[in-house]
């Protein structure tokens, strides 16, 4: 087995014992996967598995554990069928013990030492670039007698591990004494770094450091742990290791049979001599000339009854033991810059400005919660001491983040409840009067959310209330109940769309609902307003709305241009809201007196992001679907099999119904070879559908252009609509039996099922098909979710768990992503935990206003600088 897949063989073991925490590797398996791709060129891997291996690393921390199971079995499966490495089990089957790593004591030098408290002294300026590779040459060096060695001394034997203290914290270290000396010199340029002029500076500002704040958090992306350390004479056959040793030779050759260099350097400790071999990287041998002191890391294996290791990790061994010999953070960088001098600079700033940082929560948090001082976590996160040590700093440093999302949610929900609002209270019969005329039964999930809604009109504060519910789950009934309660007593009420189709679904909705025989409005009370609205009618809209005449107007973004007044709005309804911003939401809340707001979308929200990102708004879930809708049946096909999805559509149209083809692009481009609508439109009309007319929609038509395709496609004037992913939002056609998805692998799940919830919204069966653009991505996990579940809220889950927030935050991402470096909006547990002490405090003191909480409140003001409330 080549040594590449016998390394990745060891860790996905390791991963599996370990019930795939993501820990079988320092930094994680992603992090791994740069070090891994020199190993898997050298052994001369196949290139699309190497391809395919970085990418399931490069993803992997965004998976579920779940899915990392299935991810890590499905590539070694992969890895057995492409290499005939069949004899070996696939990590997480017949597992044999991972190996345990030996605990040393280290020999009073390697102890930590204390911190100096002086100013940071001068550093040596970035390292030069590497110089040109030196001439090859082909003598074996010797191994047998190494020479007399400086005094590298490996750590001592082993010792039983220290007892764990009940509280992790105060009992495994104190709190370090905060030294004296002005802390105001944080917002000072990094100019003032001795190491850093103008050049260097340029540099730290494209990695966002401008300051020496900055550099406090600029977190290291992973850590290499050099800290079991072993004398060559004890090592053996396949352990992973780490050893320091000094260059006795260095030489370059040609590498037989295989063509290439092979470097091969040999180290020595003062107990044996130790083989190194690096493939096609001669260049390396300019720096391990003889007589450097090196520390090197990696799998030992035996050639030709010697030991050696393969393409090791190195380093070159600093006095300073800075870069080695402890557990060493590895930072981002830009061009130009290598890590040892970000490293150095990091510590001069780390070491003596770290201490200095006032601690932001208050002591009893700090108490409640376990959590280490700032300063020591800001430390140990940068140089941390142990393992445990750094899992303890990333800890606070991550509550910290999410503990102020928390903080500024709930102050501003309790802002906003202090408000005054208009109450409105209905009978029961009345509301039963109404939802008797309803053409269908209410499901349960609508009667709860009718309940919740009712509830909130009639407490005399503002309703902040977030209905979120999958596609077609019946949230607009709901939202036309509540407006109905407001609009008996003789107020005005709003609908917010984001595009002219959606609200004019809308209308036809509303009108439905209120306007028909028995309801609260006549139909000449609710109006439309829209950007293709005629001037003549949106002056009559606006005059009618002013004077109270139009009850209820349903309307896009032309409802906040600032001419629209209400005599009397006192209830907004903004469908899916994650596509308006702050100021468009104040805008229309502005526009009334404290009017109460629903707010809706389509995209099923997790619970950890309901928790926070979503955590000033109240929320009721719809999650039943009602009686009679049929699951949409979704397969997944591979390219070859495009022939059967198109037999599937046209036995459709030929029964009257119309089908959707989504592309991922809008026209074909050198950069991708994924399909595109453009090119695939004409391909369909003229070769696969000939005796239908095809559609064409994009994001690159002009607004009326679109608005017309898709008016005509509802028509019926298409019977097949070639689009982008521009229908995914808002299309109501219940015609349409067929959604056919091309390179479905590039789509997220929350994307995905939303297309999905176009089509099967007339009754009837009908169906999705995925086609992803190869035939290896069948295999992909989000497709294969879309094939086993039509349930939003699992799929939101597993697209939270793989992709990230990104999808759910939508115009909520400023504010939330740029504050989030070490945190996760995925971790339930730290979120619920940061929820609970925040609860707390602002319980205890919620205007911040006593003197051991004005730290945190300057902190809380710094932290939503840059981002908004919800409040108008």
């Amino acid at each position: 087995m080549k040594p590449s897949i016998a390394k990745l063989q060891k860790i996905f073991r390791l991963e599996a014992e370990r019930k795939y925490d993501n820990k079988a590797v320092m930094g994680g398996l992603s992090g791994m996967a740069p070090a891994w791709e020199g190993e898997a060129r050298a052994d001369e891997l196949p290139e699309a598995l190497v391809q395919v291996i970085l990418t399931r690393l490069r993803d992997y921390d965004r998976l579920s554990p779940n899915a990392r199971s299935d991810a890590l079995k499905g590539l070694w499966n992969r890895i057995r069928k492409e290499l005939g490495d069949g004899g070996e089990s696939p990590p997480g089957e017949n597992l044999p013990a991972a190996p345990q790593a030996e605990v040393k004591n280290e020999p009073p030098s390697a102890q930590p030492q204390p911190r100096p408290q002086s100013a940071p002294q001068a550093a040596p300026s970035a390292e030069p670039e590497r110089g040109t590779p030196k001439a090859e040459s082909t003598p074996q060096p010797a191994e047998s007698k190494p020479q007399a060695q400086p005094k590298l001394e490996p750590r001592r034997e082993e010792r039983p591990p220290a007892p764990k203290p009940t509280r992790r914290y105060k009992k495994v270290r104190g709190a370090r004494p905060r030294p004296e000396g002005p802390s105001a010199a944080f917002d000072a340029p990094t100019t003032v770094l001795d190491g850093v002029g103008p050049k260097n500076a340029e540099k730290l500002d494209r990695l966002g450091i401008h300051s020496l704040g900055d550099m406090l958090t600029h977190y290291p992306r992973r850590y290499d742990d050099y800290t079991q350390l072993k004398p060559i004479n004890r090592l053996k056959f396949g352990e992973e290791v780490t050893v320091m040793g000094t260059v006795q030779s260095s030489a370059v050759r040609p590498f037989k049979g295989r063509g290439g260099k092979l470097l091969e350097v040999i180290i020595a400790d003062g107990s044996g001599a130790l083989r190194l071999t690096w493939f096609n990287q001669p260049w390396l041998g300019q720096q391990m000339k003889e007589g450097t002191a090196l520390v090197v890391s990696g799998k030992v294996e035996q050639y030709l009854g010697r030991l050696q290791i393969v393409n090791p990790e190195w380093e070159p061994l600093d006095d300073e033991q800075l870069h080695t010999n402890r557990i060493v953070p590895v930072y981002p960088l830009t061009s130009e810059m290598t890590q040892r001098w970000l490293r150095t600079q990091m510590n001069k700033v780390v070491t003596y400005w770290a201490p200095r940082v006032e601690e932001t929560l208050p002591q009893a948090v700090l108490d409640d919660a376990d959590l280490p001082p700032l300063s020591e976590a800001l430390l140990q996160v940068h140089f941390p001491d142990s393992l445990e040590s750094l899992d303890d700093a990333r800890h606070r440093l991550a509550f910290d983040e999410i503990f102020y999302l928390q903080v500024g949610a709930l102050r501003q929900k309790k802002d906003w409840e202090a408000r005054p609002a208009r109450a409105y209270t209905v009978e029961d019969a009345w509301l039963d009067g109404q939802i008797a005329r309803l053409p269908y039964a209410l499901t349960g999930a609508q009667t709860r959310a009718i309940a919740e809604v009712r509830a909130d009109l009639g407490r005399g504060r503002p309703m902040n209330r977030l209905l979120q519910g999958d596609v077609g789950s019946g949230k607009t009934v709901v939202a036309a109940l509540a407006a109905a309660m407001v609009l008996t007593g003789g107020a005005q009420a709003a609908v917010l769309a984001p595009t002219s189709i959606l609200a004019e679904q809308h209308l036809r909705s509303f009108q439905g609902l209120l306007a028909a025989e028995g309801g609260p409005l006549a139909e000449s009370e609710i109006r439309l307003l829209i950007g293709a609205t005629s001037e003549g009618e949106k002056a009559e809209i606006r005059a009618g709305l002013q004077e109270g005449r139009i009850r209820l107007v349903v309307g896009t973004h032309a409802l906040l241009e600032e001419p629209v007044q209400f005599k009397d709005l006192q209830f907004a309804v903004i469908d899916e809201q994650h596509r308006f911003g702050v100021e468009q939401r104040a805008a229309l809340r502005g526009k009334g007196d404290n009017p109460h707001l629903l707010v809706m979308t389509a995209t099923p929200i997790p619970r950890s992001l309901a928790l926070t990102v979503f955590g000033d708004l109240d929320l009721s879930v719809m999650d039943e679907m009602p009686p009679g809708r049929e699951p949409v049946g979704t397969h997944v096909l591979v390219p070859r099999e495009r022939e059967r999805a198109y037999t599937l559509i046209k036995r459709e149209l030929a029964a009257g119904h119309q089908a959707f083809v989504i592309y991922p692009l809008v026209e074909e481009s050198e950069k991708s070879d994924g399909l595109a609508a453009v090119e695939e439109h004409k391909r369909l009309q003229e070769e696969v559908f000939s005796q239908y007319k095809v559609g064409l929609l994009h994001g690159r038509l002009r607004p009326d252009e679109k608005e017309d395709v898709m008016l005509r496609f509802r028509a019926g004037e298409f019977h097949v609509l070639a689009s982008t992913t521009v229908i995914e939002v808002g299309v109501d056609v219940p015609n349409a039996t067929v959604m056919l998805i091309e390179g479905a692998e590039r789509f997220g799940l929350a994307q995905l099922h939303q297309l999905r919830g176009r089509v099967g919204r007339g009754g009837g069966q009908s169906w999705c098909i995925l086609i992803p653009q190869e035939d290896d991505a069948a295999e992909n996990e989000r497709l294969k979710a879309m094939a086993e579940t039509n349930d939003g809220f699992v799929l939101a889950e597993r697209d939270l768990d793989q992709r990230g927030p990104g999808d759910f935050l939508g115009t909520r991402q400023a504010g939330y992503g740029d504050h989030l470096r070490l945190a996760s909006l995925t971790d339930v547990k730290l979120i619920e935990k940061a929820r609970k002490h925040a609860h707390a405090l602002l319980d205890h003191d919620p205007e911040l206003a006593k003197p051991e909480h004005s730290r945190l409140a300057a902190m809380l003001a710094e932290f939503w600088r840059s981002g908004q409330g919800d409040i108008s």
